[in-house]
């Protein structure tokens, strides 16, 4: 049941948070108590990570800002943050991206991110990310350490690209199978605007024109956008496209189906 309304959640989660993506709650308070008095890119205060989890991502976050001047930093909380603070003890800039991980409200993420970061990433790109990854269906299967370990990949993916990214890598199961449903109510749609509607007529061309911006939209927009930007492998698009022939042959056959058969008197 929780998978069947991942995609649900990740839609409320959107419009619901989407504001907001880039206000969280680090950066409400200023408890500079809280703190660790060694350099760390890390401040794990909820213990979202393990100890072993703890070492090798703060070494591995060292390396890529050493290595691409990206500076990315981690801060997991419940009900003790240090708030501002943080901002002064990492030297945030426009080339920082801070991760807050905290499981009190809707959604366990919520990102910090300078200017130009927003240059490689737009704010939709941040939204998606947050809802692919901290909503609770996936923190619930996967556990808030790799909803952490996994987001921060994908930004240091995106960031190493001279393009940056517009949307999330990856296509998930629950993404690809609404895209086929859009590709297969495209095509039924087409299929119907298609039908004859006189002697002689083999294809209804004009409608199919007439309603092309909506079958078009559906399996365009919906159906193959969404696909090939995420994803460079070929059989998802593949399906999808035989989706949508499928929709279109099922729907332009359907008033042969429908035709009384021939009575024997």
């Amino acid at each position: 049941m929780g998978r069947r309304w991942y995609w649900v959640w990740s839609f409320l989660t959107i419009v619901m948070v989407g504001w907001a993506v880039v206000a969280g709650p680090a950066l409400a308070y200023d408890n500079p108590d809280l703190l660790p008095d060694h350099p760390t890119p890390i401040i794990d205060l909820n213990h979202s990570l393990t100890d072993l989890q703890r070492a090798a991502l703060a070494q591995e976050l060292e390396d890529f800002e050493r290595e691409h001047g990206w500076k990315l930093r981690v801060v997991t909380q419940y009900d003790r943050t240090p708030g501002r603070a943080v901002k002064e003890f990492w030297g945030l800039d426009d080339r920082s991206v801070l991760l807050v991980a905290d499981p009190r409200g809707g959604n366990l993420l919520s990102f910090n991110v300078g200017d130009a970061v927003y240059a490689k990433m737009p704010r939709l790109f941040w939204i998606e990310l947050q809802a692919r990854f901290g909503n609770m269906f996936y923190v619930r299967d996967h556990g808030e350490d790799q909803a952490i370990i996994q987001s921060l990949r994908v930004i240091e993916a995106c960031l190493v690209k001279d393009e940056g990214c517009r949307v999330v890598p990856g296509l998930p199961r629950e993404q690809w199978l609404l895209t086929l449903i859009t590709s297969l109510v495209g095509g039924v749609i087409c299929g119907f605007a298609a039908q004859p509607r006189r002697p002689g007529q083999v294809i209804a061309w004009q409608w199919v024109l007439i309603f092309s911006p909506l079958w078009g939209m559906l399996f365009i927009s919906f159906g193959i956008g969404p696909v090939v930007s995420r994803t460079s492998d070929w059989l998802p698009v593949f399906r999808n496209v035989a989706g949508f022939a499928i929709g279109v042959l099922v729907a332009y056959l359907s008033p042969i189906f429908g035709e009384p058969s021939p009575s024997k008197t």
